[in-house]
């Protein structure tokens, strides 16, 4: 089954997938919605070029941008949506379209549910579509519920999983949040720790210290990665030369970006680009 429903400017979709989500996907370009992907256990995913084989039922949280492809033998559900449809200042800030699930420094978010919270995820995503062969006024509003409660459930599994349940706990994931966005806005300007220490009010010592108390990860890696990985997007979704992205990510000196690109993914850029377009 698959639905779209437009509400003005705002968008909502849902699509069930059996092993077939790329041939149904292809002839649509859903790069600017924010993608929320049910997958049943098996299958193959990559999400931003990370591969993922799940043992159990999981839930996928893709930003728009974001690069996703999964193999034929994955199955289970999408729903997508823009950020006029969800996504505004008066949202919980754990639950918006920046929140926990979308933008978080540890991890491609993804959510591994056990059977009850599966059976639960199942359920709403059940009444979502129930709510799409519904065409009347309180539709949007509906499936803006049941979407925020997809989204509040999500992140309470995520906090459980991280052990992020205390409030000092909580403090430590708001304030790596709070980091993670710096480095969204910032990563193609400020490519130093320090400069986002300054941002923060705080020393480039005390950052790192904030930032590797739940994690092995750096700030500095968390940085690098941003950059790289959005060098990894325009790579294999743009014709833009290695030059050309190299001076959109903040490098003039381009044999500067592709020394730190082959070293970061130990591969140039050009046999990254090449090595994507023959899989596509």
């Amino acid at each position: 089954m698959a639905r779209f429903k437009e509400f003005t400017f705002k968008k909502f979709g849902y699509l069930d997938f059996d092993h077939n989500l790329q041939q149904q996907v292809a002839a649509v370009d859903l790069s600017p919605f924010i993608k929320i992907i049910y997958l049943k256990a098996g299958g193959k995913a990559v999400i931003d070029f990370k591969e993922y084989q799940p043992g159990q039922d999981a839930l996928f949280f893709v930003s728009n941008g974001q690069y996703y492809h999964f193999d034929e033998n994955c199955a289970g559900t999408m729903i997508y949506y823009n950020r006029d449809f969800y996504c505004v200042e008066i949202h919980d800030k754990e639950v918006a379209c920046d929140g926990i699930l979308f933008n978080n420094v540890y991890e491609i978010p993804v959510v591994y549910m056990q059977q009850k919270d599966a059976a639960a995820m199942q359920s709403l995503l059940q009444e979502i579509k129930d709510e799409l062969d519904h065409d009347d006024s309180s539709l949007e509003e509906m499936l803006r519920i049941l979407l925020k409660t997809i989204i509040i459930k999500s992140t309470r599994i995520w906090k459980q999983e991280h052990h992020a349940v205390t409030k000092e706990a909580q403090q430590e994931v708001e304030f790596s949040r709070k980091f993670s966005q710096l480095v969204e806005w910032h990563y193609t300007r400020h490519h130093t720790v320090a400069e986002y220490a300054e941002l923060l009010n705080i020393t480039p010592k005390a950052l790192n210290k904030r930032i590797t108390r739940y994690s092995q990860t750096t700030p500095n890696d968390i940085i690098k990665d941003r950059i790289i990985l959005e060098a990894k997007r325009l790579l294999v979704h743009t014709q833009l030369s290695v030059k050309e992205i190299s001076y959109k990510l903040g490098y003039d000196d381009t044999s500067y970006f592709t020394r730190l690109f082959t070293k970061q993914v130990e591969t140039s850029p050009q046999s990254f680009r090449s090595a994507y377009q023959h899989q596509g």
